[in-house]
């Protein structure tokens, strides 16, 4: 087996702290931007508290289930080259 074909197949630990920490922030900041940018508008006449929970119930699910395993992915390809 060559040194190319080893690289590809060996697994990749989990994310250390930091990098957990450095992908969470990857992931929020971006969406809750986006999320501000476009339901900003709607949300514009509720208070701190309301605003915030919508943004959040729409944050945490894009983010879990949409940019995270991406994010994992991606890192994943970097470090097992």
């Amino acid at each position: 087996m060559n040194d190319d074909a080893a690289a590809v197949i060996r697994p990749v630990g989990p994310p250390t702290k930091h990098q957990l920490a450095l992908m969470i922030w990857i992931a929020v900041f971006p969406t809750l931007t986006l999320l501000n940018l476009t339901l900003g508008p709607y949300l514009s006449d509720l208070g701190v508290v309301p605003r915030t929970f919508v943004l959040a119930t729409v944050a945490v699910p894009i983010v879990i289930y949409g940019v995270m395993p991406r994010l994992h992915r991606a890192r994943a390809r970097l470090l097992s080259r």
